[in-house]
């Protein structure tokens, strides 16, 4: 059974939304799916994981929330090299320049995208709350 951490910072709840939808996706697929917060992951964790889901809102000028989530994401870095990601969040201003930037930097890091990010103006409804899902499926599979 493959087991899927979904690490993600949420600030009015969208992005969490966004966590329980890919949650679901694993689960459907018949993974297991382990919902964290920052403060709850570090590169310690990551050989107990087949797969990582990553998910934060775009904040100011369409960058990562710098008191958390940031700073753990630059630290597990390293460790995730040839693993499996996802990248997904919520923005309510911008063009998803964040998550561009975000998935090039998972690459160049040796990161493997397991599938496009999702991205969701406000809440995930409609498209993207089954791009969230499909996410989900994908990491497990």
């Amino acid at each position: 059974m493959s087991k899927i951490a979904i690490v993600y910072w949420s600030g009015t709840g969208n992005t969490e939304a966004m966590a329980n939808l890919v949650a679901e996706g694993v689960t459907a697929a018949g993974g297991q799916a382990d919902l964290l917060t920052p403060e709850l992951f570090d590169a310690g964790q990551v050989g107990n994981y087949t797969a990582f889901a990553f998910g934060c809102p775009s904040m100011g000028a369409e960058q990562l929330e710098e008191a958390e989530f940031e700073p753990m994401f630059t630290a597990v870095k390293p460790s995730l090299a040839g693993k499996t990601i996802g990248l997904f969040g919520s923005y309510g201003w911008g063009d998803g320049e964040w998550m561009r930037t975000w998935a090039a930097e998972c690459e160049d890091a040796g990161c493997n995208l397991a599938d496009e990010p999702v991205i969701a103006c406000g809440a995930p409804e409609g498209d993207a709350a089954d791009a969230c899902r499909a996410l989900g499926r994908t990491l497990a599979s």
